[in-house]
């Protein structure tokens, strides 16, 4: 076996994770993290959303599955379970369980998790603060197709 020096071992790296390869293990992960609930979970897991240097907002917590059913309107229970699942799975989200009658069951994101948030709420905001525009260019683009 060859030895290899060690920016021939990083190079080697970089094309293992090139997603843009039809083989590349990040292909699933970028699939599941564009996946509109797991950006939402992100985000009410992270606090809402992205605050400014110096602005309060509220910190990332824990949260029961009950608060994240409420919070991500429209989330069936299954999905919202898979979602949580696949999160847990990949190391963005722990699951705590607490020995109570009933059981509690908390999620909060970790550290891998707090790093993706900040960029998903960005998505998020984008979306919400460009919503209308995209709507107009959809009705003007559907009007030109009739």
């Amino acid at each position: 076996m060859a030895t290899r020096t060690a920016a021939q071992k990083r190079t080697q790296a970089k094309a293992d994770y090139d997603a843009f390869l039809a083989a590349c293990p990040s292909r699933r992960l970028l699939d599941r993290i564009s996946d509109k609930w797991v950006a939402l979970i992100l985000a009410a897991l992270g606090g809402g959303g992205p605050h400014p240097a110096g602005e309060p907002g509220e910190e990332p917590r824990a949260m029961r599955y009950s608060e994240l059913a409420r919070r991500l309107a429209g989330v069936s229970q299954k999905m919202l379970t898979q979602t949580l699942r696949s999160l847990e799975r990949d190391g963005l989200v722990t699951r705590t369980v607490t020995p109570t009658v009933p059981v509690t069951v908390t999620y909060e994101l970790t550290d891998l998790g707090l790093s993706l948030h900040d960029l998903m709420c960005g998505v998020k905001a984008w979306a919400e603060e460009h919503m209308a525009e995209v709507l107009a260019n959809r009705e003007e683009f559907d009007a030109r197709a009739v």
